[in-house]
């Protein structure tokens, strides 16, 4: 028999976390937990069960991921208080059909494309970017939202449901009822600018506080060391902005594995760094190029809205006087026929310098643009156009709407990306398996590089040396979408941080300002190994005599490295290089501009520990029943305390002896 009365592991579970903005609260959940008799949604139809004809309300819904539609969770919204929690079940394989739980329209007020910049291409009216988008992360919903992974444990609740709960020719099940409960109540509340005023109200040594403001950390380096010590303008300094975004988001928190919205676009930049290593140090280019990794694009553009603030007020290494030109690297894993499009900006383009550079590296890649009307997609590039006109291109795998059928959702993942490996492979095969989608983009990131060098002034008679490596792309892509815990990111590591790697796949969410992410840690280490320099100790720590020379230009990593065969005892090394951390904080939260509408105002909200249980939940009339009992006893038992406290002396008393007695 099994034991219903028992708690979910935490694993099982992964939430909805409430983010705030104007009057957006995606979630909210009672201080208690949230409890409701479980019910298994089986078709739409079955909806008016839970909705109005069920007669024990509230319900906790079981969905399957298949009926996970707008459609279905805007009529639970609507449910007038008979919905106490929804669960989803995840698929362990991506549905057949397209879902974005993101809107038609991303980043759709903080990109360039305003009413004063050109009110024809503001709001996505010349191209719906995410035509599949159905807004579901933006929609505020009164009870607590879950995933489930699909498996034994999701059988338990199947299982108590059917045993218990089971509607059969319509007729209401007899109690006991099965019943769950879900716990994860968030502290926020309204919008942004009431959180963060709740925040600063605190009068504690400890305050309670109520909400963060998202954020990280960009990552960024460059092909020659720029004084970091020096903030602003340099002179007779010009540099050539290589970017793409590190962050994605689903609907689901801690499942964001952003295949190609995130991953597809860093990986290549990180191979093409690495192409560009040996012949940008050997030769004198007229510009330095300038890698960059935004993060928190997601959310209104924070990493890179928060670089263009920064150059601006002169507290980031260079300014905007000293940016020739950007090219961002975007979505570019799904590729149809091989074709890649190169997007630029209608309105402010007169250099088409970059473009001509991309389009003549002599790859077989199908390079096109598209019309000239077209406006730029989303992209970190818009940041900078809404400073000042800068030339530049985006590179993506599509000519208008998005080719990702799964845009910012939990099924953007490996396996949409056909990262699959032979069967019987082990771990460390894998991991050294060139799969289609590494070679595919290997020539992408060569062609990026080739790019890049023609655009900071290299020799034409070099390109055809500049080669990306595809054993070093299909470690990376197996490294954020399969599992970061491998023997190739360990040995590129600091010991401190290799203790973190998981056996998942990278949750690529860009969190709260607080706290650094798995992929900013990942994508600096990686970043600081493939453009970097080692000087190799043979020793499994650092030396007592650790110099590190320039720090004004160079950053230093001590990095576990890899243990000799037969031996258990890593032989660490140094690596010098040019990568550094700068704040990817919105500027709103240091000008205390909650209500901002040039830059993004997102924060998430605090919550207590999220978790879960099921248990069975007998009848309301035998709970009063039981309460009924309850109080006649206390009743009783009352009165028979009264009754013999008052009578104490005539029950308990016993004769005395007089008090001249002697023995």
């Amino acid at each position: 028999m099994l034991n219903y009365a028992s708690g979910l592991s935490k694993s099982f579970l992964n939430g909805c976390s409430r983010q705030l903005k104007f009057g957006n609260a995606p979630l909210v959940a009672s201080l208690s937990g949230n409890v409701g008799v479980l019910h298994v949604l089986e078709s739409e139809e079955n909806l008016d069960w839970v909705l109005r004809s069920g007669p024990n309300p509230p319900y906790m819904v079981i969905l399957e991921y298949r009926l996970f539609t707008r459609s279905i969770m805007m009529k639970l919204k609507n449910g007038s208080g008979r919905v106490a929690g929804v669960a989803v079940v995840a698929p362990n394989t991506n549905p057949a059909a397209g879902f974005s739980p993101h809107n038609t329209c991303p980043n759709e007020n903080t990109g360039v494309y305003t009413e004063k910049y050109d009110p024809t291409m503001a709001h996505c009216n010349v191209t719906v970017w995410n035509p599949l988008g159905n807004g579901l992360s933006y929609e505020e919903f009164d009870f607590p939202i879950f995933s489930l992974k699909d498996d034994n444990e999701t059988q338990v609740i199947r299982q108590c449901y059917y045993d218990h709960n089971h509607v059969v020719n319509g007729s209401a099940p007899q109690y006991p009822l099965c019943a769950m409960q879900l716990y994860s109540h968030m502290s926020a509340v309204t919008d942004t600018a009431t959180c963060m005023r709740r925040n600063d109200i605190n009068f504690s040594l400890n305050p309670d506080m109520v909400c963060d403001p998202l954020g990280d950390f960009n990552v960024w380096a460059s092909t020659r060391p720029i004084n970091n010590t020096a903030k602003g303008h340099k002179n007779g300094e010009s540099v050539v902005i290589a970017a793409a975004r590190l962050d994605s988001r689903s609907f689901f928190f801690d499942i964001a594995p952003g295949a190609e919205s995130g991953v597809s676009g860093f990986v290549t930049l990180l191979a093409a760094a690495h192409a560009l290593r040996n012949v940008t140090q050997e030769a004198h280019l007229n510009r330095t190029i300038l890698y960059t990794f935004f993060q928190g694009e997601t959310f209104d553009y924070i990493g890179s809205s928060r670089m263009v603030y920064d150059m601006e007020k002169n507290q980031f290494a260079v300014d905007l006087d000293n940016v020739h030109s950007v090219l961002e690297i975007g979505q570019v894993g799904l590729r149809p026929n091989s074709t890649l499009w190169f997007h630029s900006d209608p309105v402010s383009r007169r250099n088409n310098s970059v473009n001509e550079e991309v389009s003549a590296t002599g790859l077989n890649v199908s390079v096109e643009e598209p019309g000239f009307s077209q406006p730029l997609p989303p992209s970190s590039f818009q940041r900078f156009l809404r400073a000042r006109p800068i030339p530049g291109v985006v590179i993506e795998d599509h000519k208008s709407a998005f080719t990702n059928r799964f845009y910012e959702s939990m099924y953007d993942n490996g396996e949409y990306l056909n990262i699959s490996y032979p069967p019987n492979m082990t771990p460390e095969e894998q991991l050294e398996h060139i799969t289609d989608t590494a070679r595919a983009l290997t020539e992408v990131a060569t062609m990026v590089a080739r790019a890049l060098y023609a655009q900071a002034g290299g020799a034409e008679s070099q390109l055809s040396s500049i080669n990306a490596d595809p054993q070093i792309v299909t470690q990376m892509l197996y490294s954020f979408l399969v599992q970061s815990n491998n023997s190739w990111i360990q040995q590129l590591m600091t010991s401190d941080y290799a203790n973190h790697l998981t056996d998942r796949p990278a949750n690529l969410y860009v969190g709260v300002a607080v706290q650094q992410s798995e992929p900013t840690y990942l994508v600096q280490h990686l970043l600081a190994n493939l453009t970097g320099r080692s000087n190799r100790f043979i020793s499994p720590s650092p030396p007592r005599i650790f110099s590190c020379f320039l720090p004004q230009l160079y950053y230093y990593f001590w990095v576990q490295g890899a243990a000799p065969p037969n031996s258990t005892e890593r032989q660490g090394f140094c690596v010098r290089s040019t990568v550094r951390l700068s704040k990817a904080l919105s500027p709103a939260f240091d000008l205390h501009q909650y209500t901002s509408t040039d830059y993004s105002t997102w924060t998430e909200s605090r919550w207590k520990p999220i978790t879960g249980r099921i248990f069975l939940v007998a009848s309301h009339d035998l709970e009063m029943l039981t309460l009924g009992v309850g109080i006649g006893i206390l009743l009783t038992s009352l009165l028979l305390t009264y009754f013999f406290s008052s009578k104490a002396e005539i029950l308990f008393s016993s004769g005395r002896e007089p008090a001249t007695a002697t023995y």
